[in-house]
């Protein structure tokens, strides 16, 4: 049976200077990153960004800059890979999943993750800050049937559903320090993210409406192979079903858990992660060790990935 691919489009907090480096090894991708509208989005250079680690994490120019390579690193690697059967994406990722389906130009895509950004960031009050928590409950008391009403408890709401024993929760900052101290206090452990927006949750409920008008007025088209809707997990064909997918994950659960069970379910058997970062292939990697997976994060050059490719495609 010949290797069945899915790409994986990392969400944010995995930024980093280089995250643009194996992308430029492509003359082609190199390219298009210098065409691409970054710097009037972000308001800085690339060059400028890529320095300052502040501006890297700054969600109005964290969102686009994710978008932006992931899509030129599909670019320079869509080419030495097999087609794939299905792509997904994690937050943010989920918009440049549409992307590397060939359902909207990168482009589109981009200045789409700026108003997305722009929309959230009008959700946040200036005098009530927001915050992401990891809350991981492997060695803690608490069982994740319980986790809810303590979330509840704390003004916090369920944001990811990363694991059986992991979520990421968004909130108000005030409230996180009693909500890290009862998790704590339970065995559990919380580990607050480099995000200052509570993204899938109903603090972001006035976003969704004219962000589904956006992609709706969009170029969209139908993906040339399924995308993984992140909501539920449900494998997404047609283009009308892009913006009211999109659009409610800023205002409800991601289901990783989900989306993993449906890659598994796809028959897929090898996945590559665009990133930045590696933690989705780390989670599909403990969820189904059967699939191969790797992260652009993890090779040095276009060439390791191509000696990988080799190594597990048939002949």
């Amino acid at each position: 049976m010949m290797n069945r691919v899915a790409i994986l489009c990392s969400g944010q907090a995995g930024q980093h200077a280089g995250m643009f480096d194996l992308a430029r090894e492509d003359t082609r991708a190199a390219q298009l990153l210098q065409a691409w509208p970054l710097e009037e989005l972000c308001g800085h250079s690339l060059r400028e960004v890529l320095a300052d680690e502040k501006l890297l994490f700054a969600n109005p120019i964290a969102q686009p800059l994710v978008v932006a390579s992931i899509l030129a690193t599909w670019e320079a690697v869509k080419n030495i890979i097999p087609k794939p059967v299905v792509v997904a994406g994690y937050s943010i990722g989920e918009l440049a999943s549409w992307a590397v389906a060939g359902a909207l130009s990168a482009e589109e895509a981009i200045r789409l993750a700026a108003l997305r950004a722009n929309l959230l960031q009008a959700c946040i009050a200036t005098d009530q800050p927001q915050v992401m928590l990891a809350i991981s409950l492997s060695q803690s008391l608490v069982q994740m049937s319980e986790i809810r009403p303590l979330l509840d408890a704390h003004g916090f709401y369920m944001a990811i559903e990363v694991d059986d024993d992991s979520v990421i929760a968004g909130g108000l900052l005030k409230q996180a320090d009693a909500l890290e101290a009862a998790i704590g206090n339970a065995g559990g452990k919380v580990t607050r993210l480099p995000i200052e927006i509570a993204s899938h949750t109903p603090w972001m409920q006035a976003a969704v409406q004219p962000f589904e008008l956006a992609i709706a007025s969009s170029g969209i088209k139908a993906p040339a192979f399924p995308v993984l809707a992140g909501i539920s997990g449900a494998r997404l064909l047609d283009k009308d079903a892009a913006s009211g997918n999109l659009s409610r994950q800023l205002a409800e659960p991601i289901r990783w858990q989900a989306v993993m069970d449906s890659l598994h379910e796809a028959g897929v058997t090898m996945a590559l992660e665009l990133g930045p970062g590696a933690a989705l292939v780390r989670m599909l990697k403990a969820r189904h060790p059967h699939i191969q997976c790797r992260s652009v994060a993890e090779f040095r050059s276009l060439s390791g990935i191509r000696k990988w490719v080799e190594q597990y495609t048939d002949a």
